[in-house]
């Protein structure tokens, strides 16, 4: 029967009419329909032909969609657009499979250097230095004497030339306030090598800074790539520049975003009682397409950094301490932000800062303010059997990002399984058993960590390595999600992790007309086809932010 509301009327008429479509709503009640009608960027109806076609109107646009597949608006779980930016700045690095290739490529960029200027590069794989550690004295010397600050692809780690370290005045170790390092070899000499965001902070008063100007360009530019991918809106997980909600409100002066950015500001050791009431505060804040929506934690940082806080130490011995000095710190945050009615979500990566979330969670008992998966966790990519039935039974949302999967390898030769040693390597990013065991699943891609494409997303959370690459072994391949329950990561459980179930992430009258159309059924089409299907339209908020031509 048609889902048309019973207050609409055909007096009034839509501002645009999908058809032509394969749909799927996500909708119990109307699993599959065929057309949809949207006006003031709200779904108003649908089904068939027949029940869309009374809000035809002379200035409804129709879209026939030549049996394209329509899903909710595909949205990233987990990305950094707006300090990715930055983040993203000079060279990209990912292409580099070893030294030699990283040496290559730094020579050339010294030598198309102006005066004066910097080397600085983003996604530099851990694995490029096979079993060497990193270290500066393996690129100085190709570099031209020009400074150089290169990031680590996990973007909690970088490698510092002599002279960038010189001119920040790092000459030796360093103390902070939360987990992080000055990597010295053992006279005291900084290796190059930064641990963490305190110790890559130290760099920032020095190096070159894209100005406001190309940041905004920038910012639509990945904005649009992003809905021409099929996005229709993304998770924030940082919020750490004031400038930043200025740029969206300038952008926002003069037209609308592509994409709907739900942002978070980070919490870092040492907050106070009057630091949290801030955070608290800044959830007020939003715009058409923006809304700070939460507040992002970390419980500890990475394992290839041997900053991830595990239950035993890893395979260097490293890995027994949290991000969070006083662990019990952490937890008075979280409670003191949920009795606000405040969403968090916690970097935990190692299975004991995995443990000491959900234990916060746990012991907010009586006093926990109404509303499942209000908590999120972020990366999971070790967890032992017993904590899995947790997520469910706390109301507490996972959130992975499959295409993270890129960086180790089957046969446990990378960096990232020989730090955590092979038992905690075959239960890595247990995607299917979170699901199975009843957990709300989110999918991201933790741009510019790995490529904000959502097709890719799917596709690598189905196959358990990158589509289009099937002589690659996938990594735990008994972790594949099936091709609905990827969809869902995107869809459905995005909404539910937000708190916008009513609104969002299926299709369906009264919620927002995000909107993916397909080239293929994301469900049923072979995932390696999935991971290149063309995007046909994307629509956020009723408007158009992206049209296949041709």
């Amino acid at each position: 029967m048609p889902t048309v509301p019973a207050a609409s009327s055909p007096l009034t008429t839509a501002d645009t009419v999908l058809t032509g479509a394969r749909i799927r709503t996500l909708d119990p009640r109307r699993p599959w329909a065929e057309a949809v009608a949207v006006k003031d960027g709200t779904i108003v109806a649908v089904g068939d032909e027949r029940d869309v076609r009374d809000w035809r109107g002379a200035a409804t646009e129709v879209i026939d969609l030549a049996g394209a597949t329509l899903t909710p608006g595909l949205v990233d779980g987990h990305s950094h657009p707006v300090w990715g930016v930055e983040m993203s700045t000079g060279l990209d690095l990912s292409d580099c499979r070893d030294l030699d290739g990283l040496r290559t490529a730094l020579a050339a960029a010294a030598r198309a250097l102006p005066p004066g200027g910097w080397v600085t590069g983003w996604g530099l794989d851990h694995n490029v230095f096979g079993d060497r550690p990193i270290h500066r004295d393996l690129i100085e010397d190709v570099l031209g004497g020009a400074p150089a600050f290169l990031r680590l692809y996990d973007g909690h780690s970088a490698l510092a030339d002599g002279r960038a370290l010189a001119a920040a005045g790092i000459d030796g170790p360093r103390e902070f306030a939360q987990r992080a390092s000055v990597v010295c070899d053992d006279s005291g000499r900084p290796t190059g090598h930064l641990v963490e965001h305190a110790a890559m902070d130290l760099l920032l008063p020095v190096l070159p800074r894209p100005s406001a100007a190309d940041r905004r360009a920038r910012l639509l530019a990945l904005l649009g790539e992003m809905a021409a991918a099929g996005l229709t809106g993304a998770h924030v997980m940082d919020l750490q520049d004031p400038d930043a909600l200025h740029l969206l409100a300038g952008i926002e002066a003069d037209a609308d975003l592509p994409l709907r950015l739900r942002l978070a500001p980070w919490c870092m050791p040492g907050v106070d009682a009057d630091g949290l009431d801030h955070l608290v505060a800044l959830q007020r804040l939003t715009g058409r397409r923006w809304r700070v929506g939460g507040v992002k934690f970390f419980m500890d940082g990475t394992v290839e950094g041997g900053t991830a806080w595990l239950e035993r130490a890893d395979c260097h011995g490293q890995g027994t301490e949290a991000f969070w000095p006083d662990p019990a710190a952490y937890t008075r945050a979280v409670h003191h932000l949920d009795r606000a009615g405040v969403r968090t979500a916690t970097h935990a990566i190692g299975d004991a800062a995995v443990r000491h979330v959900l234990d916060t969670v746990e012991a907010l008992g009586a006093d926990r303010a109404p509303g499942r998966y209000r908590h999120r966790v972020e990366h999971i990519e070790t967890v032992p059997d017993e904590q899995l039935p947790r997520f469910a039974a706390l109301g507490v949302a996972a959130s992975m990002q499959p295409t993270h999967t890129a960086y180790t390898r089957a046969d446990h030769t990378d960096a990232w399984s020989q730090r955590v040693g092979t038992e905690r390597a075959e239960r890595a990013w247990r995607c299917r058993d979170l699901r199975d065991a009843g957990a709300v699943l989110v999918l991201g891609s933790d741009w510019p960590i790995a490529h904000h494409d959502p097709r890719q997303v799917m596709a690598t959370a189905r196959l358990r390595r990158p589509a289009g690459e099937p002589g690659t072994a996938p990594v735990t391949p008994g972790q594949a999600l099936t091709g609905l329950m990827a969809l869902e990561g995107c869809t459905s459980h995005a909404a539910l992790t937000a708190g916008e179930e009513a609104v969002a992430g299926r299709i369906a009258p009264g919620y927002r007309a995000d909107l993916t159309a397909l080239g293929v059924d994301p469900v049923t089409a072979p995932a390696d086809e999935l991971g290149t299907a063309p995007v046909r339209l994307t629509m956020t908020g009723g408007r158009i932010t992206h049209r296949a031509v041709g």
